[in-house]
């Protein structure tokens, strides 16, 4: 299913002759109304007016996280505050949070990706569409609110806080038939079915779309047999759009990325080169239709590949990667190099931990210490001591035979990680350079 035939199958031709009309049009904007990019682009030698294909990106400079950080919190704005309709922002673990603003026509370009994604992953103005990203600041719950309804769907705007046994049996009484949320939920949802006793097949569920996070294959495949349903992925930045930049369609070859308001770039992320298609690397965003705060050549820190060609479903559309990990996700313990797909992998593997958890760095006495704090169900954070140690021997010896070392293990109650982070798990935290 297609929900914007004329856009999301245009002949890419066209769609590159679009995609440099609004490029031009959004590279005026900022230098006429960003101090941050009239600096850059001068400081460069950049002449604007010589950007005359998509290939000619690579002459502008990159815009980073730091640098948002750095405008905190309206210096990136390109219109005047008074033509701003909506404010979200990022969590600002790091420090001041990353700010953006929307304007009425972003908000109604942000509802048209979004059901874009919707309709995709087959969700259609018949089903009850129950959403559980939180309802704040961060840009999950709105930002796919608007498009279900936009598509004529029924919305549970559940959001991610709250009693997650009031979340069953809204799922169960209302008939949810599609699930929004990140997988650590679903995780979640799927582990108090089985506690409270409910059979999923007794649910509505049919479809999911999950993002904010990163998560691997054995995660899909067990929130589709757990749950009973079909998982689709999406992807969205706060910084770029929010929910809407790219998501699968029913093929699962890939996230079409809506280029008729992104053009999407693949980098070497140590020397800024750009890649082809099919080479991994780092995925720059340039927002070509954002009027609020639109980003040039925004580096992202999330590794991926890109695909060409038209997909099955008819989309010409380039497809990126599912995103499993990031440039600064890796860490180094000792000399043992962990990433967080082995964390996951292992976790999978032992019967009574869960896949949501959160790996701490820090140098104590001269010397690195790995914690990994992991959630595990209601029932067993209530069985005796004698079982918890048990639990966490196994899963200390586990990662010992599997990465050569041996953390801390942490055990502590379900949700408690992502209601911190809210709604969001920050897998790594390295306590030793203060990255988050």
């Amino acid at each position: 299913m297609i929900y914007q035939q004329s856009c999301e199958t245009m002949p890419r031709d066209e769609l590159e002759q679009l995609q440099i009309e609004r490029l031009q049009m959004t590279l005026n904007r900022v230098y006429r109304n960003v101090a941050f990019y009239r600096k850059g682009f001068d400081a460069a030698g950049v002449d604007i007016g010589k950007i005359r294909s998509v290939g000619d990106l690579k002459e502008l400079p990159f815009t980073t996280k730091e640098d948002l950080h750095a405008s905190y919190p309206y210096d990136m704005f390109a219109v005047p505050l008074k033509d701003i309709v909506r404010i979200h922002s990022s969590s600002g673990t790091t420090g001041r949070p990353i700010v953006v603003g929307y304007t009425k026509n972003d908000i109604q370009h942000w509802s048209a990706l979004t059901a874009r994604v919707l309709t995709a992953a087959g969700i259609t103005e018949h089903d009850f569409v129950q959403i559980a990203f939180e309802y704040s600041l961060f840009t999950g719950g709105l930002g796919f609110h608007y498009g279900a309804e936009r598509i004529g769907a029924s919305v549970i705007p559940s959001s991610a806080s709250g009693n997650i046994q009031k979340q069953l049996y809204i799922m169960k009484d209302y008939k949810t038939s599609a699930l929004l949320s990140t997988p650590s939920f679903a995780i979640t949802i799927a582990s108090n079915l089985r506690e409270m006793g409910i059979h999923p097949e007794s649910l509505n569920l049919r479809v999911g779309i999950f993002g904010a996070e990163p998560w691997s294959d054995a995660i899909r495949a067990r929130i589709e047999d757990e749950l009973r349903l079909d998982a689709y992925d999406s992807y969205g930045l706060s910084e770029i759009m929010g929910p809407g930049v790219s998501g699968e369609c029913a093929h699962k070859c890939g996230l079409h990325v809506n280029e008729d308001h992104f053009i999407v770039e693949v980098i070497d992320p140590a020397t800024g080169a750009p890649l082809g298609y099919g080479a991994e690397g780092e995925l720059v965003f340039t927002t070509i239709t954002k009027e609020g705060v639109p980003l040039i050549r925004y580096r992202t820190g999330d590794l991926g590949t890109l695909t060409g060609g038209t997909c099955e479903c008819g989309r010409t559309f380039a497809r990126m990667s599912r995103v499993s990990r990031r440039i600064d996700d890796m860490i180094i313990v000792r000399g043992v190099k962990i990433v967080p797909r082995q964390i996951e992998e292992i976790l999978l593997r032992v019967e009574g931990a869960r896949p949501n958890y959160q790996a701490i760095v820090r140098a104590e006495n001269g010397e690195d210490v790995l914690e990994i704090k992991i959630e595990i169900s209601e029932g067993i954070f209530n069985d005796e001591l004698k079982k918890m140690l048990e639990l966490k021997n196994k899963i200390a010896r586990s990662f010992e035979a599997d990465l050569g070392i041996a953390p801390h293990i942490t055990l502590v109650e379900q949700d408690s990680l992502r209601s911190a982070g809210g709604g969001k798990v920050n897998r790594i935290v390295d306590m030793r350079s203060g990255r988050v």
